[in-house]
């Protein structure tokens, strides 16, 4: 709506404004309120006392007014000896949420706030990531997927990383082979010593990051400018489960690349030639190795020509023959017409 943009709003949780009174106090009384009626006060978002509804992206629920509480008497301890006045001002704010708080009842996940919470917005994602590394004292477990790591990527992050070594924290990171050609992550890993280690694999799942089994990030959205935030001890057991699998599966970033045991068939190739032979495009295969396209449709080309396909048809039979169509190859050498016999090791 017009008129009321974020400029309108230049206050914090303790001296909300009017509308944003309104709509918070009936988010509380309601449990939940559409999200367009919040677009008249964007406050209550970018101060995180509305957000996503996980189960309904067009609804709005409420932080608890416990929460809240907390989070102002935080603050007020931060602020006690730059402003007696700002300290009046947030005591009369902790009063009236808790008045408001004894109209519900208290959230079942207690102090630990939501067991399922959506961050919306880059700013928000962020804090929520430095604080969880902040309360870090025993691990990081992370899923990179994506292929090559942009400088710009391993950067933001490098604070955090940075942060958790100088407290002996164990990180271990999981990524696709493809990250093994960036330069980027290899001086990342050489700068992080011995607190991190790395492993590789053909192909990952989605972006997680678990900090002490206690609290987990994955994505909300396929921009990744939304992200959840999960508590529940159920979902976070699930998802160590998960990575554990992966990591033993996983081969070492300082150990080599297995061999084919085919001459000329490269192991990112062999991956290639089994995605194809289940089915996929082109352009899935590429997302799920982490490479563009382009490299992807280069990769095949020399795969038919070291196997003689003349076309994708014939591609496939002879995938097949040569047992690249699963994890293990077969140990059967392939006849190429006009070459010889590839040797199996």
């Amino acid at each position: 709506m017009a008129g009321h943009g974020a400029d309108e709003h230049p206050h914090g949780a303790d001296r909300l404004c009017e509308t944003g009174d309104r709509v918070y106090s009936r988010a509380v009384r309601r449990g939940r309120v559409p999200r367009r009626d919040a677009e008249p006060v964007p406050c209550l978002l970018e101060l995180a006392l509305l957000h996503p509804d996980p189960d309904d992206m067009d609804w709005l629920v409420p932080t608890s007014p416990q929460e809240v509480m907390t989070r102002l008497l935080r603050g007020m301890h931060d602020e006690v000896s730059a402003s007696q006045r700002r300290v009046g001002s947030a005591v009369a704010a902790v009063e009236w949420y808790a008045g408001l708080g004894r109209q519900v009842r208290p959230a079942a996940s207690g102090a630990e706030g939501p067991a399922i919470r959506v961050l919306d917005g880059l700013a928000r994602i962020q804090a929520a990531m430095d604080e969880a590394t902040q309360a870090c004292t025993t691990e990081v477990l992370t899923v990179q997927p994506g292929g090559i790591r942009r400088e710009a990527e391993l950067s933001e992050g490098l604070h955090r990383a940075l942060a958790l070594r100088g407290r002996g924290v164990r990180m271990r990171d999981l990524y696709t082979h493809v990250a093994r050609h960036g330069q980027g992550l290899l001086t990342y890993l050489e700068l992080m010593g011995d607190a991190v280690e790395a492993r590789t694999l053909d192909e990952v799942i989605d972006r997680l990051i678990l900090f002490d089994r206690t609290v987990a990030f994955i994505p909300a959205n396929s921009d990744r400018t939304m992200a959840l935030e999960l508590r529940h001890p159920a979902l976070i057991e699930y998802l160590v489960t998960v990575f554990e699998r992966l990591w033993r599966l996983a081969i070492p970033l300082t150990a080599p690349l297995p061999d084919t045991g085919i001459e000329g068939i490269s192991h990112r190739e062999q991956s290639i030639a089994a995605l194809l032979a289940e089915g996929h495009q082109d352009a899935v295969i590429a997302e799920r190795l982490g490479i563009s396209v382009r490299t992807c449709r280069a990769h095949i080309a020399r795969l038919s020509e070291t196997l003689g396909a003349a076309s994708r048809t014939q591609l496939g039979v002879r995938i097949a023959q040569a047992g690249l169509d699963g994890p293990q190859h077969s140990t059967t050498p392939l006849n190429v017409p006009g070459q010889e016999s590839p040797s199996v090791r």
